[in-house]
């Protein structure tokens, strides 16, 4: 078949032609009788000529269950929430003078600590060094000079 000049035709291989895009479409035989046959066009894709890009239309598919995630384990890192004090990587140096790598890790302790805002025990996993800081300073400034809200504790 042979296009026409104004802009809206159909193209070789069942396609349309609307002004610079070409829009082909999926479609089905039927025969009225045994000389002619007609087309029935359904939802396609559209193709442009300029710049290939292929633009198709799916309809979403209904879900069955709501989406949740996944739930996933609370691992509890070896970090001072109060100092940020983590682990420091170093050499094991034997008698040989052969030298390995080790880990040096924080001296993390659970401690049960007075909050005297909240009136309670607070339990805390923080380092000796963190530790010393809040006798000093108090638990409050220490807190909240790190960012950390203790009514989630």
């Amino acid at each position: 078949m042979a296009t026409t000049a104004i802009g809206v035709g159909v193209g070789v291989g069942g396609g349309v032609l609307l002004g610079n895009s070409i829009c082909f479409r999926k479609t089905q035989q039927l025969s009225i009788s045994k000389t002619s046959l007609v087309s029935v066009s359904e939802i396609g894709f559209v193709t442009s000529q300029l710049s290939g890009i292929r633009i198709s239309y799916n309809p979403p598919k209904p879900l069955s269950a709501p989406f949740s995630p996944a739930l996933q384990p609370v691992i509890a890192r070896r970090i001072c929430p109060f100092t940020g004090k983590k682990a420091n990587r170093a050499n094991k140096v034997s008698f040989s003078n052969h030298k390995t790598k080790k880990l040096q890790f924080v001296n993390l302790q659970y401690k049960r600590v007075w909050w005297e805002a909240g009136k309670r025990y607070v339990k805390l996993r923080l380092s000796t060094k963190a530790l010393k800081t809040i006798e000093k300073n108090g638990l409050d400034a220490v807190a909240k000079k790190a960012g950390i809200d203790l009514r989630k504790k």
